[in-house]
């Protein structure tokens, strides 16, 4: 009886107990505990190396989750991005989006060598992409997150989606939500990852316009406040001075915190693509308003758009490859 007994203690158990994902060849998954057993220090290995740099040039942290934020919206989250030219592979570095201004590769070939060094062949290019974004939101004083972890590295990437697929400094409202509908992301998604720009810079020739031409009839941008704009035109004159950089968030730019909303609520959101946030719609305007009041809404906010975004049409099971050096496909 008592053998019987203890019997179905240990079924009823079992029914209880949640599906344990314990090996890194499940097919179909992403999880937190995917180098749990394989490679055990990996995410240690990420952040110690990542927060070197950061230290260093405070500026990575915004450059690195700016290449994932690039990566993702270009064939899903796959390290396409971190691919060089090669044979028949034309790099994404070159597309619109990303040249002369994509950055933070060394840092990424440093905790590759690293993670190979510890366990060969195992830690994804994409997954380290991932990690390293997630490390430098904490690490500028932003939220931390359990990243899903199994995504597997492209064997090619599109230059052409590269240039279609990522957002403009210049797009209109429904450009820019649009193309995170086709993510499968959505309108609080925007307004939440948008509040990324409160690290980072961002190059005089992305919002000229907004200071001397906002709509082709040679007036600024009503929205831009006059007095700010006035500063910005002493560095980003008519012509020249393109690659000249400012700070997508002045008031705090090496903070991650929720500025960037206070600043679009001041009309001082840098870009015409933060701007429009506040001014283009009523219900994203209504989420500036309470991300500028509520900096631990954004940041709970952020943190879940994050995971979604990171969960952009992952490579897993046999599909993709575990790249050995990030910048080339296997041979």
């Amino acid at each position: 009886m008592a053998n019987s007994m203890s019997f179905l203690l240990l079924l009823s158990l079992l029914a209880f107990a949640p599906l344990c994902l314990c090996h890194n060849n499940v097919e179909g998954y992403l999880y937190p505990q995917f180098y749990d057993y394989s490679c055990p220090q990996a995410q240690n290995i990420v952040k110690s190396i990542l927060a070197k740099y950061v230290v260093e040039q405070p500026r990575l942290a915004a450059s690195i989750l700016r290449l994932h934020f690039h990566d993702c919206f270009v064939k899903g989250c796959d390290a396409s991005l971190l691919l060089d030219s090669n044979g028949g592979i034309i790099s994404e570095k070159g597309s619109n989006p990303n040249r002369n201004s994509a950055r933070g590769f060394e840092v990424i070939d440093e905790i590759k060598a690293a993670l190979e060094r510890e366990c060969p062949s195992t830690v994804s290019c994409a997954d380290i992409l991932t990690l390293a974004a997630r490390d430098s939101v904490v690490l500028t004083g932003g939220p931390s997150w359990e990243v899903p972890l199994g995504r597997r590295d492209s064997r090619d990437a599109s230059i052409s989606g590269s240039n279609n697929n990522i957002p403009a400094p210049n797009n209109t409202f429904q450009t820019i939500l649009t193309k995170f509908k086709l993510q499968g992301l959505d309108l609080v998604d925007l307004v939440a990852l948008s509040g990324g720009h409160t690290i980072g810079n961002a190059r005089c020739t992305t919002f000229r316009q907004r200071l001397y031409n906002q709509s082709g009839n040679g007036e600024p941008d009503s929205t831009l406040n006059q007095y700010y704009a006035a500063y910005l035109r002493t560095r980003c004159p008519t012509s020249g001075g393109d690659q000249n950089l400012f700070f997508l968030d002045y008031a705090t730019p090496y903070k991650f915190d929720n500025s960037y909303f206070k600043n679009l609520l001041a009309y001082k959101g840098l870009l015409n693509s933060d701007q429009v946030l506040f001014t283009m719609n009523q219900e994203s305007a209504e989420l500036v308003k309470l991300y500028a009041e509520r900096n631990d809404i954004f940041f709970e906010q952020f943190a879940k758009s994050m995971v979604k975004m990171g969960n952009i049409s992952p490579l897993r099971g046999p599909r993709g490859e575990i790249r050995e050096n990030c910048r080339k496909i296997n041979a």
